[in-house]
C-alpha cells in the first residue's frame, strides 16, 4: 500500500510539472498579433478601406478605386 501512495505521488508530481512546463512553451510559442490599420473613408462613395489598399488623391483625400478617384478629380 505504502508503494502505491508513493507511485501516485510520483505521477503526481510528473503530470503537475509537465502541465506548467507545456503551459510556459505555449506562451512562448503563440501566434504574434497583427497591428490593426487606420480605415480611410473613401471621398467619393463613403466605402471604409484599409490605408494600405486606399488609391491617393489631391489634397490628401483618400478613394477605394481609380475611377472614383477619377471620377471626383476629373483626370
Amino acid at each position: 500500500m505504502k508503494a502505491l501512495l508513493i507511485l501516485l505521488a510520483i505521477a503526481a508530481v510528473v503530470w503537475w510539472w509537465r502541465r506548467g512546463h507545456r503551459v510556459s512553451q505555449t506562451a512562448v510559442h503563440s501566434t504574434p498579433v497583427a497591428v490593426p490599420q487606420p480605415m480611410l473613408r473613401c471621398a467619393r462613395c463613403g466605402v471604409h478601406l484599409p490605408a494600405s489598399s486606399a488609391v491617393a488623391g489631391h489634397a490628401g483625400r483618400a478613394y477605394c478605386c481609380a475611377a472614383h478617384r477619377h471620377e471626383a478629380e476629373g483626370d
